[in-house]
This record gives structure tokens, sequence and C-alpha cells, in this order.
């Protein structure tokens, strides 16, 4: 019988650049081609985000700092750029590859039973830029992982893409009981920034962030101590399923333009998660007649103790808290995640796993519940159970 494949050493990284949201919204709402109507928009939706702060790659966006040749934003005018896509690009692929290359290299290094010579797959996923040769081949020169590592990159999927790259993880592991896949996330959101009186955009500039996260999946028998004091906290990987609305197909959208990539999402995004996420789930929990029957039942918080719910925007945790009937306790992991750090798009489902592990007292044997939303509308969700056992034999 084979061993189930388990979650481990997850790592997170923001950049030190710190961005307070009342002073973003000021300059958003002070840019001089905003009419009154944009104006209240911008007001609205960055009061109303329950984000704190946020993380940037984007030095000159810190009030504090003095550009020379400003690219992103004219801090003596108080002016929002405008750059070329390619600008953009070029300064995603300067500051992706050490954010990709730390993720990874602190995920092998926090786990006391992989070495970079165990690792045989390299997942990278990210939406936020492109070059090539890709940061799955950064990774493997730079951590001096052999060149027959099987390398995979996901990209351009939006914010659920962490979770079709930990599916894709569970599977290579069924195939290969030795296999070790590393799994690495960098979104620099804030690159496609920009001043709009399109509400979608406005919306977007008010949530997106940037951040990496990384983590190690495997089935391997390994040799760490059973003692929960020494043991590396994990998840094994239980379930996947996949979902799409498509009434909602034109309400999510990640599009390329001249001046940068263009988020399309609608205030309707909440709402038709709200219509369509029982349906979304179901089949997930169908196999297991326990928790069909809980959340047929309307009790599925009482089954499953934890919840990784993907921070879109508040309004979105709020129907989602709404429709499955969650405790406050049960979303703070993810409030918490987007009041602290934006939402990093396909990075910030892990953010919330390592919280949950971390710091909201999860324990061996409880259950957790992941749910990703992106372009289509394309709803992902999981099933885990934390995994603290060490040996996981036969």
């Amino acid at each position: 019988m084979s061993r189930p494949a388990v979650l481990r050493s997850l790592q997170t990284i923001v950049p030190d650049t710190v961005l307070r949201q009342d002073e973003v919204r000021d300059v958003f709402g002070s840019q001089p081609d905003l009419g009154r109507l944009a104006q209240r928009i911008v007001s609205t939706s960055f009061n109303v985000s329950g984000i704190d702060t946020r993380h940037t790659v984007i030095d000159e966006l810190s009030l504090t700092a003095v550009a020379e040749n400003p690219v992103f934003f004219d801090r003596a005018t108080g002016g929002l750029l405008s750059p070329s896509t390619k600008t953009r690009n070029e300064v995603y692929v300067r500051e992706a590859f050490p954010l990709f290359v730390a993720a990874a290299r602190r995920a092998v290094e926090a786990d006391p039973d992989i070495s970079a010579s165990d690792i045989t797959h390299v997942i990278t996923v990210s939406c936020t830029g492109f070059f090539a040769p890709g940061p799955d081949y950064e990774i493997v020169r730079s951590l001096g992982l052999s060149d027959g590592v099987q390398r995979y990159h996901l990209g351009f999927m939006g914010c659920y893409a962490a979770m079709p790259a930990l599916r894709a993880a569970s599977q290579f592991c069924a195939a290969d009981q030795d296999a070790v896949v590393l799994i690495v996330s960098v979104e620099l959101c804030t690159l496609h920034l920009r001043s709009s009186e399109d509400p979608d955009t406005i919306v977007a500039s008010s949530l997106f962030a940037d951040g990496a996260a990384a983590g190690i999946v495997t089935a391997r028998s390994l040799a760490t101590a059973r003692s929960l004091a020494t043991a590396v906290p994990g998840l094994r990987l239980d379930g996947f399923h996949t979902a799409i609305a498509p009434q909602g197909e034109s309400d999510m959208a990640w599009m390329i333009g001249d001046s940068g990539f263009e988020m399309i999402l609608s205030t309707a995004v909440p709402q038709i998660i709200g219509e369509t996420i029982i349906d979304a789930l179901r089949p997930l929990y169908a196999r297991e007649d326990g928790l069909i029957a809980a959340f047929d039942g309307g009790t599925i918080g009482e089954s499953v103790e934890h919840w990784a719910i993907h921070p879109g925007g508040r309004s979105i945790l709020d129907r989602v808290q709404e429709r499955l009937h969650l405790s406050d306790a049960q979303l703070h992991p993810a409030r918490e995640v987007l009041r602290e750090n934006g939402n990093m798009s396909s990075a910030t489902v892990l953010f919330v796993l390592k919280r949950i592990l971390e710091q909201e007292g999860a324990q061996p044997g409880e259950r957790v519940a992941a749910m990703a939303f992106g372009p289509g509308l394309t709803a992902e969700s999981a099933l885990f159970t934390v995994d603290r056992s060490g040996t996981r034999g036969a």
C-alpha cells in the first residue's frame, strides 16, 4: 500500500519594503487624473480591504525612499507613473530570481531529513512575470540540484495556482514513492499596480502585494524522531477538487496590457462564490462518508477544524464564512495573512497553511480544508490532515 504524500518545511518570505494601507490609499486617491467618483471608490476599497500592511520589491513606492530616476512613483510630485510591460517585466526578472532561490533554499535547509541531493522534482509557480531559462532552472543551478531533476513551471494561472502545484506533487509521489518535490511560488503583484478610474483596477490596487513561499512534498519514509517536539510539522495531502463557475468568467481575469498585466476583479466575485461554493465543494467531501454528512447538514466546520481560505479580499472571506457556517477562529488565519500581507496571489494560501501549522494550535490528526479562487472563475479545493509523526512507514 502506497504511503501518502506530505507537505512539510513550509517557508515564506516578504520583501523588505512595507506599504501602509492608509498611506497607499492617500497616494492613489490624490492622483490628478481621478474624478470625484473614482476618488470615493479608492477611499472605500482601501478602507474596507481588511489590510493594514503590504510588502513590495519596489523600494521607490515607500514614502521615505528617494529615487533619482523614478520608474513607478515620483515622490517629488506624488505621481504614480506608468512604465511599459517590458520595464515591469525587467524588474520582475531582477527581483523574482533571488526570491525563488531564497525561498527554495529555506525550505530545504529547514528540513532535517531532506538535502538538496534528495530533490527529484521542482515545481515553480508565478503569474506576475516571465523569463527563460525560468525560475525552475535558476533553482536547480543555484541550489546545486542534479541536472536530471524534473522541472515544471505553472505560469499565469492566478491566485489558485499553488493548489494544482500541490496536486501535481502528490501525483508525482504516488507514481514514485521516493520522489521529493520542491514547490516554490513567487508573486510580485505590485509591479502591475496603476492609477485608474476603472473600479476593477482600483479594487486590485487596494489588495495585491508581493510574497514568496516554498515547501517540500514527499511520501518517503523519513528518519525524524517520532517525538512531537522534534517532528517536522506537515500536512498529509488527502484529496483535491477543481470546479468552475462559468458565470464568473468575465468577472475574474488576468490579461497582458501595454502598461503591465491587467487584473479584472469585479465586485460580483464574492456573490458568485457565495452562490456556487456549495456545489463546488461537495464532490471533495463526498469522498468521505463522515464529512459529506456534515457538509450536507451545514456542520462541516465541526468536522474540519482548520480552514486555509485564500484571502482574495475581505468580502470573499465574509461570504465563505457565511455560506459554510465557519467560526471567527476558523477564519482567523486567513484574515491575519490578509491584514499583514495583502493578497500575494498564488503564494497566499501557503502563507495561511504555514500559519495554521505554526500559530493556530493545529494538532496531529486534525483536518485542514484549503480553498483558492482564480480566473475562470475557478475554485480549487483540497483536504489535508495535520501530520507530525516524523517517520511514515508502512
